[in-house]
């Protein structure tokens, strides 16, 4: 019996654990770098499964199973929750005021933690180790998982593996895509400045009203000129804030959005184009312009041969399970990880069918807890899967 099989039993054992597991995840949110109660949580669950935990400094967790010796195979679960107060009418919703798992990372710390307990029943039969990683404050803006990295989490781990809930995709339905699956944001803040003056005697000053307004409306379609379309870039501004009294040109104002792209190399590029075309805009109006740039996360870009490998081991499952996923231009700092080792990320469907699909970081969202199982027994597919490649020397590097 493969280890597929040994999770699929493990599954069918412990359906109802699971879901305690998930429900209480989700009933006891945590913001970023404040996942304490649920990495003792999390820890407690892996020690009564037999295992040995590391802790992060701070909050956040890694356990190792099977062989200690050689290269790893890696899956990654984030485990904070967003600032939202949450307005379903489930049993086991928040009970923590504005804060709520909605994008679910409750979903993903369950489907780790489940892998990890199924795989502690049958340690003996994997061939490689398996490291498991139960990443904090994935929701902020630089991502948890650059510091989860500098503390070993990818030492010795040769790919890693995720999915991503998708209320947009039924139950049953996995989304994979080689290449970008998500997007890099970053923010843009632009502070610009002048005398300001009378509104009466707008020529004897340099009005900023007029310059942001300026930047607001000239600047996203002159980017779109600067660079490839089909990078999927894109620039938005979401605030703009200025002055007081209407009969005063005031003299500072700032807009701020987001610029997001696909392309990992129009991301590495892309700030000094940002900034030169902020100059180039607002250099007739006679204002200053300070760019603030804070750079987010890269894109998503899934491995082909580690898609193809979840792919073999979603067909393992189910055939008629696998669509293609869409790009998407949000971003999710699983990415720092494939910057240092292959791997991939899948959409795991949660929507129960019933009514139009929701989106994640909505306040009534709600998963279809069916897909605890679809995700648990996928994790331990891709095991059987990478096992085999490895034997047949198909490491990937």
């Amino acid at each position: 019996m493969g280890i597929a099989a040994k999770v699929d039993q493990w599954i069918h054992h412990n359906h109802n654990t699971i879901l305690g597991w998930r429900r209480h995840l989700h009933s006891h949110p945590e913001l970023s770098n404040m996942e304490y109660r649920t990495t003792d949580y999390l820890a407690e669950v892996l020690r009564d499964h037999g295992l040995k935990p590391q802790r992060f400094p701070g909050t956040g967790l890694m356990v190792d199973i099977g062989p200690s010796q050689g290269s790893r195979l890696a899956f990654r679960g984030d485990i904070d929750a967003l600032p939202i107060t949450e307005t379903t009418d489930v049993e086991f919703k928040s009970q923590e005021v504005g804060v709520m798992h909605a994008c679910g990372h409750d979903v993903h710390a369950t489907l780790c933690l489940g892998l990890a307990c199924a795989l502690a029943e049958c340690a003996e039969d994997l061939d490689g180790g398996i490291r498991i990683i139960f990443q904090p404050a994935e929701e902020v803006m630089d991502g948890g998982a650059p510091q989860v990295i500098t503390w070993g989490a990818l030492e010795d781990v040769s790919a890693i593996y995720a999915v991503h809930v998708e209320p947009k995709l039924k139950v049953g339905q996995i989304g994979l895509r080689v290449g970008a699956i998500t997007s890099a944001s970053d923010i843009v803040t632009i502070k610009v400045s002048g005398p300001g003056g009378h509104s009466s005697r707008p020529h004897l000053s340099a009005d900023v009203v007029y310059a942001l307004g300026k930047l607001a409306t000239d600047l996203p379609g002159l980017f779109s000129r600067r660079v490839d379309p089909r990078t999927g870039t894109v620039l938005v501004f979401g605030s703009i804030n200025a002055g007081y009294a209407p009969n005063a040109i005031p003299e500072t104002g700032e807009i701020s959005g987001t610029l997001r792209t696909a392309d990992i190399g129009v991301w590495r590029s892309i700030q000094p184009e940002f900034e030169e075309l902020v100059h180039q805009v607002l250099a007739p109006t006679g204002c200053h312009g300070e760019v603030i740039y804070t750079r987010g996360v890269p894109p998503v870009q899934n491995d082909d041969v580690a898609t193809a490998l979840m792919a073999d081991a979603v067909r393992s499952i189910d055939p008629s399970a696998i669509v293609q996923a869409p790009q998407s231009s949000g971003g999710e700092d699983f990415s720092w990880y494939l910057e240092h080792v292959p791997g991939s990320m899948a959409r795991l469907g949660c929507w129960d069918g019933r009514g139009s699909p929701q989106d994640l970081h909505q306040a009534d969202l709600r998963v279809d807890e069916r897909c605890l199982d679809i995700g648990i027994r996928l994790f331990g597919a891709v095991v059987d899967q990478y096992q085999a490649s490895a034997c047949r020397g198909e490491f990937l590097n």
